[in-house]
């Protein structure tokens, strides 16, 4: 027989909210694990998506670091923080993904290829001109100039600039301050701008 799930708690804020599923799923209720999955599947395949710019690198990607996550989940000393330790795995895995298959890919450059195209970066951070005759070679000078930054600087991109996450939350994925994920994101557009100046709409 199915073990049935217990009715989550109502009224917590989401750090207690995920603490409340992972004492359950610890306890046996699988159907808990299952809301977790729920709540950050979009986010799991956002990041990995975005570090490996391939969709179904990315959906197997997001499928195991779940797995990783449920069989790790007793090792998790501060379950309230579930989110950030959650997007941790999922970088670290797109992450050793890429390396793995960096030698394949024919736009890889020194530090590896992002797999990002030109519709995931920001407006806010380059204006590419639109002429059609410049679309691929500006691709192309995207993918590198994002490849090219230091992975610190990549990772606290990517969270804060293209996944949305508050630089607090940046910073206890990466585990090192908020100050520190500002200068990496500041750093990251400034060479962006740099790389990419002679793109940059006048």
């Amino acid at each position: 027989m199915d073990q049935k799930s217990e009715p989550a708690v109502v009224g917590l804020d989401p750090g207690e909210a995920d603490a409340d599923c992972v004492r359950r799923t610890l306890a046996g209720d699988t159907r808990a694990f299952d809301r977790l999955v729920e709540r950050y599947q979009r986010r799991v395949l956002g990041v990995a998506y975005r570090l490996l710019g391939n969709a179904q690198d990315a959906a197997d990607a997001a499928q195991e670091v779940f797995l990783r996550a449920f069989r790790s989940l007793s090792s998790l000393e501060e379950p309230r923080r579930f989110a950030g330790w959650l997007t941790r795995i999922a970088c670290n895995l797109a992450l050793n993904y890429r390396r793995g298959r960096r030698s394949g890919v024919s736009l890889s450059v020194d530090e590896g290829d992002t797999g990002l195209n030109d519709g995931a970066v920001p407006p806010a951070l380059v204006e590419v001109s639109h002429d059609p005759t410049l679309t691929e070679e500006v691709r192309h000078a995207i993918e590198r100039a994002i490849a090219r930054l230091p992975e610190k600087q990549r990772m606290s991109l990517v969270l804060f600039a293209l996944e949305g996450l508050s630089h607090k939350e940046v910073a206890e994925i990466l585990d090192c301050g908020i100050e520190a994920v500002k200068w990496n994101v500041f750093q990251a557009r400034k060479k962006l701008k740099d790389d990419l100046a002679e793109y940059l709409t006048e």
